[in-house]
């Protein structure tokens, strides 16, 4: 929330990216644990189990992208919301 502040503050429109992706990019650590977790705890070989496990892990990856950087921007955007609804002009 601090930063969505310091970007609306600084006159940045384009706090919605950023909101997106700073939710969306935990999708992304996940995914490189489970490069670590293929590489260092697995018994995997061959190319068959490689393709399906990383197609998979990148398809359940990026719906955590979607979904976490949906919530990332729906607070933003509420709390950008309740900024603008208690500025008085007059």
């Amino acid at each position: 929330m601090a930063l969505t502040y310091f970007q609306v503050a600084a006159e940045d429109h384009e706090w919605w990216w950023r909101s997106f992706l700073c939710g969306g990019s935990t999708g992304l650590f996940i995914y490189a644990y489970y490069l670590y977790y293929y590489y260092a705890r697995s018994d995997m070989s061959g190319f068959m189990q490689t393709s399906f496990f990383f197609g998979y892990m990148a398809c359940i990856c990026y719906g955590f992208f979607l979904m976490l950087g949906t919530v990332g921007f729906r607070a933003s955007l509420f709390f950008v919301r309740h900024i603008y609804k208690s500025i008085k002009c007059e």
